[in-house]
Order: structure tokens, then sequence, then C-alpha cells
């Protein structure tokens, strides 16, 4: 069985577990060290069990925690080759960790095959990523202005997909947000809208997705309701119905159990 668990799910911090077997990949450690080793306590885990951290951009609210998680365990770090090397810099910890990933070319782990592809936000070597399991594929896309080609050639076909819907428009726009960092968030390399959330989610149901996770919702410029009836009305005038939750922001969301779906990227 393979199941993805979020440890955080909220602007202000981003962390998610996914385990298959004896894989468990960490992605992002956008939380206090503490945080991360007390959701995996909650899961029967342990620190020592993790078996590599993938890493989607170097903002703070996905690496804040990474420096003493890597003195506290030896696991291998994943990054883009920009990514890496803003890591190095900022990082002296992941000195002989950082393993580059090329983006678009899957690398496995075990029984897992992840591929990363690029992201449209403001971080150098931004991705998401797809994991390819035994049970179907699970994919994760935040942190990105809009839905890229790569993102939309790779993640159709996943089982589960964590999806950003950080912001209503209206309520971003007349909200007290100062004006450049609006112009940031709504611009191309900013953050996905409940409504460009919305589009991709129902393009992702469409290719065989059996439930979706909304993700990486702002604190002051979004609720989990508005996000929630932006995706589900998308999604219900197209007729389809995917099972459909938003991660919690601050504690260790639900298991979500990644089933077979259609493996067609196409």
């Amino acid at each position: 069985m393979t199941t993805v668990h979020t440890l955080a799910g909220g602007s202000s911090g981003n962390a998610l577990v996914l385990c298959c077997g004896d894989v468990r990949l960490l992605v992002d450690a956008g939380i206090s060290c503490r945080r991360v080793g007390a959701g995996l306590r909650e899961l029967g885990l342990e620190l020592a069990d993790l078996t590599a951290v993938f890493i989607t951009h170097t903002h703070a609210d996905h690496i804040s925690g990474l420096r003493t998680l890597l003195k506290r365990t030896d696991v291998p770090v994943y990054a883009a080759e920009a990514a890496g090397r803003d890591l190095a810099l900022r990082l002296p910890e992941t000195s002989g960790r950082l393993e580059a990933l090329e983006l678009c070319c899957p690398v496995s782990l075990g029984t897992v095959e992840v591929t990363a592809f690029p992201t449209a936000h403001d971080a150098p070597g931004a991705c998401g990523f797809r994991f390819d399991t035994p049970d179907g594929a699970a994919g994760l896309l935040t942190d990105t202005g809009y839905v890229t080609e790569e993102a939309a050639d790779i993640l159709p076909g996943v089982a589960l997909a964590v999806l950003e819907a950080n912001h209503d428009v209206e309520t971003l726009r007349s909200g007290p947000y100062p004006y450049y960092l609006k112009r940031r968030i709504l611009g191309e390399e900013g953050h996905l809208s409940n409504e460009d959330c919305a589009r991709f989610a129902v393009t992702l149901a469409e290719h065989g997705a059996a439930e979706i996770v909304l993700a990486h919702l702002s604190k002051e410029n979004n609720t989990p309701a508005m996000a929630r009836n932006a995706v589900e009305t998308a999604l219900s005038a197209a007729g389809l119905a995917p099972a459909l939750s938003v991660a919690p922001r601050d504690v260790l969301g639900e298991a979500h159990v990644v089933q077979e779906a259609s493996r067609c990227r196409g």
C-alpha cells in the first residue's frame, strides 16, 4: 500500500510524506525538525526511517527545518540542479548529501520512480513531483504561477494529486497585502488561484485521478471553504466527483491511499 500524509500544508510551512513499503520519502521540510519528527512518530516512523528528502524549492516555508534534520539523519537530499546549488550556498550541511535531479527524467528509489518537473515560481530550480509506485501514481504541484507545460504533460494519469489552491483572487485583491506582494502572488511566478487549481483538477480527474488534496492555502487570502467550493463546483460542472479534501495547515493530515489509475500521461 502507498500512502501520502501532509505534515503541514499551509502557506507558512510545508512537508509531506509518501510511504511505499520500505521507501519513505519526505517532500520538503518547511516546518521544524521537531514537528517533522512528531508527525513521523504519529505514523509509527522515526527520522532514521526516511529514505530520502526531496525539495521543491528553497523558500523558507519549504526548507526551514532542513538544517536540523540533516544534523540528525544521514539521508540524501534530492533537488533540481539550480535548487541544489542554492541549497549548498544556504546550508553547508547539504555538502556531500545532494543528488541533482534532471527535470522530466525519472529516478528510482526502490519501488518508487520519481519525476521532477519545472514549476513557474520565483525560486531557482523550483519543481513539482510525480511519484510512480506499484499501487499507482501520486503528484504534487504547488508554488507555481501557472500550470507549466511539463506539469500538464507529466501529471495526468496520477491517482492522487496534491494541488495548490493558494488564494481567492478577489479576496487577495481587496485584502491588506501591499501592492508589490499582490502583484507577485498573481504573477506568472507566483501562486495558483482557486480557479486555476480547479481547472487543472478537472483535467486530472478526466485522466483518472480518484482523489485531489488542496494545499498551500493562504491564511490571509483564502479559506478551506472557498478553495473547496471553487474546485468542487468546477468538478461537478464537468460531471466528475473525485474525493476532495483540504490539507490541514499545521497538523498531520489524514492518510491518502494511492489507488491504481490510468498510467497514461497524454
